[in-house]
């Protein structure tokens, strides 16, 4: 039985909200995907190791670090800026602090600027490709291994670059499954 007027207008729209809902549901993950590879957005790329190629030219590094409106923590970079030869590889860590009496787990996000700049900044290793948890008051220093790929000096609006920016911001997220808490009498239980 063929649907006609009113049931045939309902069903279509219906299946467009239901077609738009998945598209959007697909949209963030595939962005993200999207970015990573291609340096889209100012996002660095990932990358196992560095090259061979190592130029006499250098390029400032500025760091930057953010915290999301509901995060708790104290988060900052130890140096604020480094100069680093192109495709030498680098290391800068960022301070983190949780000053509150429970454990909070968080997640970074970042980019760079220039976004021109992100197809060539590369990262290698990165506390920001895993969550972190802190427990009460504990304080770390955590890692971001990088180089700035040499291409960038044969590129078109690359060679332009003097100074990048890595900004990060950290994000609460939920704590992992079976990681220690604090209980309604605030000593520490397991939750395994």
């Amino acid at each position: 039985m063929a649907l006609s007027g009113p049931a045939k207008t309902v069903a279509q729209t219906v299946s467009l909200v239901l077609v738009m809902g998945g598209l959007a549901w697909a949209s963030v993950p595939f962005y993200d995907w999207f970015c990573r590879v291609t340096g889209f957005g100012g996002v660095p790329q990932q990358v196992s190791a560095a090259g061979d190629e190592i130029l006499d030219k250098t390029i400032t590094i500025r760091f930057d670090g953010t915290l999301n409106n509901n995060m708790a923590w104290e988060f900052k970079p130890v140096v604020r800026e480094m100069e680093v030869r192109i495709g030498e590889t680098a290391l800068a860590f960022y301070e983190a602090h949780n000053p509150t009496s429970r454990p909070i787990a968080g997640q970074a996000s970042y980019n760079v600027t220039p976004y021109t700049a992100g197809a060539f900044f590369d990262k290698i290793d990165c506390f920001c490709f895993t969550e972190q948890v802190l427990a009460p008051g504990e304080t770390v220093q955590m890692p971001v291994s990088f180089f700035v790929d040499p291409e960038i000096v044969a590129d078109r609006d690359g060679k332009y670059v003097h100074t990048i920016t890595l900004s990060y911001t950290f994000y609460e997220i939920d704590l992992p499954e079976g990681y220690a808490s604090l209980d309604t009498a605030g000593s520490t239980t397991d939750l395994n």
